[in-house]
């Protein structure tokens, strides 16, 4: 699917490939299809995909669309040379624990391209700008070698690790 960019669209961030922009309800099937695919979903074992679009919608409009008054949260991630939506990153208000959590995810057929160090990169330097004094984190699962990097490439720097019940998490902060 390519549902990418149109003007009635909010880019947040750019960068020399990617435009950063706010999910709208039509990214619902991006949204399922990202979440479908066994392999994006390795390291996230205790967030249950969404398994139809309604499902998708819901997540949409209870956790995404919420923190974009506050000029936070998942942004689509689409290719500037022909909108295609490759996956979404951005930082969220963790409101329980009193941060801010740099996140994202790509479609599998966009990893390896170093468009999640690009994007997660550019919404670092937002966090700079826009929250700082605050904490911001980056976690990945300490066998997801590839978040990990991504985390260190950006310049956030390792704290250490904390354990849930499905293990172990690279913990990264911004300083």
């Amino acid at each position: 699917m390519k549902l990418g960019y149109n003007r009635g669209m909010k880019v947040m961030l750019e960068t020399p490939r990617l435009l950063l922009r706010e999910m709208t309800e039509d990214d619902a099937d991006n949204v399922l299809r990202l979440s479908a695919n066994p392999n994006v979903r390795r390291y996230i074992p205790g967030e249950p995909p969404p398994t139809n679009r309604d499902e998708a919608l819901k997540i949409l409009r209870e956790l995404v669309f919420p923190q974009y008054p506050a000029r936070l949260g998942r942004w689509a991630c689409v290719l500037k040379q022909d909108g295609t939506f490759i996956g979404w990153c951005g930082v969220k208000h963790v409101v329980d624990v009193g941060e801010y959590d740099i996140g994202y995810r790509f479609l599998e057929e966009h990893w390896g391209q170093g468009y999640a160090s690009e994007a997660a990169a550019a919404v670092l330097g937002y966090a700079r700008r826009e929250l700082a004094g605050k904490r911001v984190v980056g976690r990945a699962m300490v066998e997801n070698r590839a978040s990990v990097r991504v985390l260190e490439k950006i310049g956030l720097l390792y704290e250490g690790e904390e354990s849930d019940e499905y293990g172990r998490l690279a913990v990264y902060v911004m300083r």
